[in-house]
């Protein structure tokens, strides 16, 4: 693994939001299967944060940086953007908080999603993302009202606060992995998690994996240069993000081993293995990470390996459009 790089993110400030998020959040639990273990003759740990509040790690990130505001922050409200478990975790860490919540959605987002978020509380503001940037909307509802800003991925605090999983998945396992797979849409779950994978278990190889149609951030990493994708066709949602971000970018580059890219296809096959044989409904970008195994993407033989199960938060009459024609 490449030396961390020094910046806005480090190690410190994940065992901060640690002690934030104690007692919050779920300590999510790690799940096994000799069945995986055999497929794919290594020792499989999946840490579930399809089990996390509000169905996804994003709770992680959202809590610890609206936790942080100040009471006069939280009074002025939270903005963000997403097209769903970023947006679920928002609404849900504001009205914990005292916070009122606006999100920016696009108007495709999933159902489910939306009718979470609005539960939660929040105002939704729907956009139309082949006409509009998500972040020009959102910049207008700030001038209008002055509420703070947390973005999705692109945060100090967001970061930090994803780094937990993989510091809980670490712990929990109880010794050093030799290889983590964690999924990657706009880089905030990856960085944290190799911040903390760089930590508590150096010689683990921190592996990101996310869909082949949104390849953007597997050809920043192994360009050097910051790339984009528009608003790609993969049945990942949660990795539909234009780019890789400020802050993400570089800690990719500074603390992840490799990068790759994965079929929907494959993330069929690999929800399919989980929601039969482990009985655990996990949502397609919740997969990227066992999607890369299951496929011979990346080999595992002889090692014990985390995997990141990011999200469960899935429209079940899509899971059975996906299932029925795989």
């Amino acid at each position: 693994m490449a030396s961390q790089a020094d910046g806005p993110v480090t190690y410190a400030d994940v065992e901060a939001a640690a002690g934030r998020l104690r007692d919050v959040a779920h300590r999510t639990p790690v799940a096994t299967s000799r069945t995986l273990d055999e497929r794919l003759s290594a020792r499989l740990f999946l840490k579930c944060e399809n089990l996390q509040r509000a169905g996804a790690f994003k709770f992680r990130g959202a809590y610890n940086a609206v936790a942080k505001l100040t009471p006069g922050e939280r009074a002025r409200g939270i903005l963000t953007y997403s097209s769903g478990n970023h947006a679920q975790a928002i609404a849900l860490a504001s009205r914990l908080l005292g916070a009122s919540a606006t999100i920016v959605m696009p108007v495709d987002a999933p159902a489910a999603k939306r009718r979470a978020t609005e539960g939660y509380g929040a105002r939704v503001v729907t956009y139309d993302p082949a006409r509009e940037k998500r972040e020009q909307v959102a910049e207008e509802l700030r001038r209008r009202g002055d509420p703070v800003l947390v973005p999705p991925y692109d945060h100090p605090d967001v970061i930090a606060g994803q780094g937990t999983a993989a510091r809980e998945l670490i712990e929990d396992v109880g010794c050093e992995l030799d290889l983590l797979l964690v999924c990657c849409g706009g880089g905030g779950l990856l960085s944290g998690s190799a911040l903390a994978a760089r930590r508590l278990s150096p010689s683990c190889r921190v592996v990101g994996v996310e869909p082949e149609l949104a390849d953007d951030a597997t050809r920043s990493f192994r360009s050097g240069t910051l790339q984009s994708v528009s608003n790609p066709p993969t049945i990942a949602d949660g990795a539909r993000t234009p780019s890789l971000g400020r802050l993400t970018f570089p800690l990719v580059r500074a603390n992840v081993d490799d990068m790759v890219t994965v079929s929907d296809d494959d993330l069929v096959h690999a929800m399919r293995f989980v929601w039969e044989r482990m009985k655990l409904v996990v949502e397609p970008t919740g997969v990227l990470g066992l999607a890369a195994l299951l496929s011979g993407t990346v080999r595992a033989e002889g090692r014990r390996v985390g995997v990141i199960l990011s999200g469960g938060n899935v429209e079940l009459a899509r899971a059975e459009e996906w299932f029925g024609g795989a």
